[in-house]
């Protein structure tokens, strides 16, 4: 039965056409900003996961950014340890030299000995990075290391601790050595052992900062692999598949025009109408 009121064929194109609009418009969103997830209303699911791993994520890179600076701090302690290793080694050494030496030869040992001592002196003062200081205390250090979070939601976070390295003890205990008015034994019983002493202090203390640092460089390192991972875990789930996403767009397209094409067609049947009447 044909109508002038109510034109069936033009309601259901109609309708079609609404859908694939509402479909077409929906793929270019996805396409322009390259997610098939952009909120809640898409999965809210997906949408509630990915926030979270996405906040992880954030917080992970502002720990590794902030572990960057510890590193470089104990990186620079563990310069002047080593330095001060070196320096230490060459004390001990003049001091074993003066063992059989004259007094003259003595003296000026002594002032090669202030020499090394005062370049200690320089090396520990400039031992810090931007301010940070691990070489003048034996004070434990804690360090934020990443974050944990619990199955029902709870976060907590991971940390490390080292100690801080003491060199100023060392060149303080190096500077109390004088070897221009001492016996041969004191030497040998004194200022030899005193000498080597503060040698293996060094030795330890640099090899302390040469752990911590590279207890730090291993968390970066994990660090940097779990976010790649969150990410990428993050992208799975909320971006766009654009290859399938174009196909579906020239899809919609040609759905579009043939719906297009078929209202057309509905809105004319009216018009045969009058031909009834001619």
């Amino acid at each position: 039965m044909s109508s002038i009121l109510t034109n069936h064929s033009a309601m259901t194109a109609l309708s079609t056409l609404r859908n694939i609009n509402t479909n077409l418009s929906d793929t270019q969103s996805r396409i322009s900003t390259g997610l098939s997830i952009a909120s809640g209303k898409d999965n809210a699911a997906y949408f509630s996961i990915s926030k979270t791993m996405s906040g992880d994520s954030g917080m992970f890179k502002a720990i590794d950014e902030s572990l960057t600076l510890q590193q470089n701090a104990v990186s620079t302690a563990r310069l002047g340890a080593e330095t001060l290793v070196d320096l230490a080694q060459d004390f001990s050494e003049r001091v074993a030299f003066a063992q059989g030496g004259t007094q003259e030869v003595r003296d000026d040992i002594q002032a090669e000995l202030d020499e090394l001592v005062a370049r200690m002196a320089t090396t520990i003062a400039q031992s810090n990075f931007n301010g940070t200081d691990y070489v003048n205390s034996n004070a434990t250090v804690t360090v934020v290391t990443g974050i944990s979070r619990a199955a029902g939601g709870s976060i907590s976070t991971t940390s490390m601790s080292f100690l801080q390295q003491d060199l100023g003890a060392i060149q303080s205990a190096l500077d109390a050595i004088s070897i221009t008015s001492a016996t041969t034994a004191t030497l040998q019983a004194t200022a030899l052992q005193n000498a080597e002493a503060q040698l293996s202090a060094a030795v330890a203390a640099a090899t302390a900062l040469g752990i911590a640092e590279r207890s730090i460089e291993t968390q970066k390192d994990f660090l940097g692999e779990l976010t790649d991972r969150l990410d990428s875990g993050i992208g799975s789930m909320i971006d766009a598949n654009m290859e399938e996403e174009a196909a579906r767009l020239q899809a919609l397209q040609v759905q579009q025009q043939l719906a297009t094409q078929s209202l057309s067609i509905a809105n004319s049947s009216p018009q045969n109408i009058l031909n009834l009447f001619s």
